[in-house]
């Protein structure tokens, strides 16, 4: 049998040079708050990721905060930009900032998926102060926000930008420029779990949700799990000097057939797309089946977001795009960063026969 992981956008696959830094960090046994040898060294180690990242994002070290990961670091966000503000998110959001803003406004999108420009302004010209959130690429069709337009927008209306970048970060090279704060998280890059950040564009006073022993300079407290973070620091900087070019032409072979084989790629319009996500519609064939179709195969995909897991819900993210009833009829693929031609080529295999089940009639 096959054995295929092309769910990474829930969980990228460890790089070599994440494995590294984790071991290294992992054979410390001193906690870096400490001030003996062994505190110094770990220091020295968290401090070494601190840098690499802040160089990997153009920003100083005190502009970055170690967090658990993606959701805390959206979470910290909302805490901490939301006071006096609106909260304007867009309709596509990862659960993590939807269910932390439950009285936000919601700004629609496209059928592309991409954000409404034209709608984000008319609501950030009404009221008062706002708190735009924002996610660079989404999770569940790729689909890239365009991020120097929605910057501008902010700027001109005096609202703050916290991006959600996630699964962008990983993927691209990116800048602070315009944008008031940015979460990544390190499994999504091919780190350890457990190990996030929080990015900030300036020095901005930030109250820690939980206070602890004032570690992050009072910003966010616990002691750090230096093998995580050591790990996120290395596999960001391996995600942002990748090449993606060849992994994006699969993408798009693998949607080549899958089209052939009567199915729907959704936010194929769009301007920009991850180059390793494709989100697909088989109608008369649920996600659920065709997921359990193809994990029998020896194909680990997705039928949405990884955080809802278990649920028979339809996704928000392909309603909000104007999807309906075939919003349940999508399954996410996500490729890895390793992987090959001939996982393709054996994957488009699988697909093409759990499409063929559907034609002779075994719908579900």
């Amino acid at each position: 049998m096959m054995n295929l992981y092309f769910d990474a956008n829930a969980t990228e696959k460890p790089r070599p040079q994440a494995r590294e830094a984790m071991l290294e960090a992992a054979m410390s046994i001193g906690n870096p708050a400490s001030i003996h040898k062994a505190g110094r060294e770990a220091r020295r180690l968290l401090e070494r990721s601190r840098t690499l990242l802040a160089e990997s994002f153009d920003i100083i070290e005190d502009q970055l905060i170690f967090t658990s990961g993606g959701t805390e670091a959206n979470a910290l966000a909302l805490h901490a930009f939301s006071h006096d503000r609106r909260i304007l998110i867009t309709a596509t959001e990862h659960d993590s900032v939807r269910k932390a803003a439950r009285a936000a406004s919601v700004i629609p999108v496209m059928p592309s998926g991409e954000v409404s420009l034209e709608d984000l302004e008319t609501m950030l010209r009404k009221g008062g102060p706002a708190l735009v959130c924002a996610m660079a690429a989404n999770n569940e069709t790729g689909v890239i926000n365009p991020l120097p337009d929605i910057a501008a927008l902010c700027q001109t209306y005096g609202a703050y930008l916290h991006v959600d970048a996630v699964q962008y970060a990983a993927r691209h090279v990116m800048t602070m420029r315009g944008l008031t704060s940015v979460a990544i998280s390190g499994h999504k890059a091919g780190g350890l779990k457990g190990a996030g950040a929080l990015l900030l564009s300036g020095d901005i006073p930030v109250k820690a949700m939980m206070s602890g022993g004032g570690q992050e300079r009072g910003r966010r407290g616990g002691t750090p799990a230096l093998p995580g973070i050591a790990s996120m620091a290395a596999a960001m900087r391996a995600g942002q000097k990748q090449d993606w070019s060849q992994i994006a032409a699969w993408r798009d072979e693998i949607e080549r057939v899958a089209q052939s084989c009567g199915a729907l790629v959704v936010g194929k319009e769009a301007t920009a797309r991850l180059a390793n996500t494709s989100c697909l519609i088989l109608p008369e064939m649920s996600g659920q089946a065709q997921l359990i179709a193809l994990d029998l195969a020896g194909c680990c995909v997705s039928t949405g977001s990884a955080c809802s897991s278990g649920k028979v819900t339809r996704s928000h993210v392909l309603e909000a795009m104007g999807m309906g009833q075939l919003a349940g009829h999508a399954i996410r693929i996500s490729l890895p960063w390793d992987v090959t031609e001939e996982d393709v080529a054996q994957f488009c295999m699988a697909y093409g026969q759990m499409a063929s089940t559907r034609k002779k009639g075994v719908t579900a």
